[in-house]
C-alpha cells in the first residue's frame, strides 16, 4: 500500500513538473528520435570529428544550459560556455569577436577585441536578457573564491531575439538561470535543438536552436581540435550540403513578410546568429579573429542571408595553456604561437565545423508553441528526399 501510494505521488508531483515548464511527453520522446546530420550521411568537408562531436571535444570546454518554459507563453533559456573550469578570470583565454552585421546586442566585444582576452563564462540568451545575464556574470565572477580584490568585470553575453514565441518583454531569465546554467557546465556530449538559449528561436522558416559539431586535423597539420556551437536563429534560404532544400520546400525566409514561396510570409525572415568556436591551437588575438570570420564564412554555406535586422556574430577562444594570461602576470611572457602560415586548416575547420552545427540544431530541434505561434521543425523525411534528389546523404 505504502509502495502503491509513493507511486501515485511520484506520478504527481513528475505531472506537475511538466505542466510548470511546458515540458510534454511526446516532444521528449521525439527528441530522443531525431537525428543529427551525420544520421542522415551529411558529412562536409574532409576532416573527422571528434568523439562527441561537439565543442567540448576542445579539452576543457564546457557547456550548460538553463532551459525555461512556463505556462503558455515563456520559451527561452540561457546557454553558458566555459573555456576552462577553473577561475577565468584568474587565467584568461586568448580571444576575438568578428561582426558579419551589427544589429545585435553582443555586450563585451569591445573590451574582447581591445585586449585579446576573454575572463568570463560566454552567455547566450534572448534579446531583452542580456542585461540581467551581464549582472549575472558580474556577480558569479566577484563571488568566486580567490577574486576578492576585482572591481572590474567584462562579462560577454550574446542574444538573439525569440518573441514570436517567447514572452521576451517579462524578463523571465533570472539571475539564477545565468548561474545554473555556469554551475552546471559539463564537457561530454552537449544537448541539442530546443533547449537553453536555442528554446524559443527559430531559422530558415521551421524551428531552430541550439547546434554543434567538431573537427579534428591530422598530425600534419598539428592535430588540433576545433569545436563550435550556435545559437541557429537566422534567416535564409536553406542549404544543405549543397542541395537547395529551402527553395525545394518553397521556405524563402530572407527578408520580413518576403512574400515569396508557400510559408514565406508573417514574421521577420532576417533573425540573428551567434557563434561560439573553441580550440586548443596556440593562436594570437589576431587569428583567433581571423577564425571567427571563417565561422561566419561557414555559415552562408547552410544559405543564411545575413539579412538587415540580422544580428551575425562570432567569438573565438584558444584553450591552450601557452595562449592563456594570468592575472598575477605583470610582464609578457614568451609563448610559442601558431604562425600565419600554419593557420589555413583550422580555417577549413571552422567552414565545416560550422555549417554541420547549423545542421544539428535544426535536425534536433522539436515542435515548440508560444505566444499563440508554433514552429514545426524542418521535415526530415521531405529532407531525406529532397537530398536524395541531389545526390546527397544515404
Amino acid at each position: 500500500m505504502i509502495k502503491k501510494l509513493s507511486l501515485i505521488l511520484t506520478f504527481l508531483v513528475l505531472g506537475s513538473l511538466s505542466l510548470m515548464t511546458g515540458i510534454h511527453a511526446d516532444e521528449e520522446n521525439m527528441q530522443a528520435k531525431k537525428p543529427r546530420a551525420r544520421d542522415l550521411g551529411i558529412e562536409p568537408g574532409v576532416f573527422p570529428p571528434g568523439p562527441f562531436n561537439a565543442i567540448t571535444d576542445v579539452p576543457g570546454v564546457l557547456v550548460g544550459h538553463t532551459t525555461i518554459r512556463k505556462g503558455d507563453n515563456v520559451r527561452t533559456g540561457v546557454t553558458a560556455v566555459l573555456p576552462h573550469g577553473g577561475n577565468i578570470f584568474r587565467e584568461k583565454v586568448t580571444g576575438a569577436v568578428f561582426v558579419g552585421n551589427a544589429f545585435g546586442k553582443l555586450a563585451g566585444s569591445t573590451q574582447v577585441n581591445e585586449l585579446g582576452l576573454i575572463e568570463v563564462p560566454i552567455i547566450l540568451t534572448n534579446t531583452l536578457s542580456v542585461g540581467r545575464a551581464m549582472e549575472a556574470v558580474v556577480y558569479y565572477t566577484l563571488n568566486q573564491k580567490g577574486n576578492e580584490d576585482i572591481f572590474s568585470v567584462n562579462a560577454l553575453v550574446g542574444e538573439t531575439n525569440d518573441s514570436i514565441m517567447n514572452d521576451i518583454r517579462g524578463f523571465h531569465v533570472t539571475r539564477e538561470d545565468v548561474i545554473s546554467a555556469i554551475k552546471n557546465a559539463k564537457g561530454g556530449p552537449v544537448e541539442e535543438g530546443s533547449v537553453g538559449a536555442g528554446t524559443g528561436t527559430r531559422s530558415f522558416g521551421w524551428k531552430g536552436g541550439m547546434g554543434t559539431s567538431s573537427r579534428v586535423l591530422p598530425d600534419k597539420y598539428g592535430g588540433y581540435t576545433l569545436g563550435v556551437i550556435i545559437q541557429v536563429s537566422h534567416g535564409g534560404i536553406l542549404t544543405i550540403d549543397g542541395a537547395p532544400v529551402g527553395k525545394e520546400l518553397g521556405e524563402y525566409r530572407y527578408a520580413p513578410d518576403a512574400g515569396i514561396g508557400d510559408h514565406s510570409g508573417g514574421g521577420s525572415g532576417s533573425g540573428s546568429c551567434i557563434i561560439i568556436v573553441a580550440t586548443d591551437a596556440p593562436l594570437d588575438a589576431n587569428n583567433m579573429r581571423r577564425l571567427a570570420a571563417r565561422a561566419l564564412f561557414g555559415l552562408a554555406r547552410t544559405g543564411a542571408s545575413f539579412g538587415s535586422g540580422s544580428g551575425d556574430f562570432a567569438i573565438a577562444f584558444t584553450t591552450s595553456p601557452e595562449m592563456r594570461w594570468k592575472y598575477s602576470d605583470r610582464e609578457i611572457q614568451k609563448r610559442d604561437i601558431l604562425p600565419h602560415s600554419r593557420v589555413s586548416p583550422l580555417f577549413q575547420a571552422a567552414l565545416e565545423a560550422t555549417e554541420e552545427a547549423v545542421y544539428n540544431g535544426l535536425f534536433q530541434a522539436t515542435t515548440t508553441t508560444g505566444m499563440g505561434e508554433t514552429y514545426e521543425p524542418i521535415p526530415i523525411d521531405k529532407v531525406k528526399e529532397i537530398l536524395k534528389k541531389y545526390g546527397r546523404g544515404k
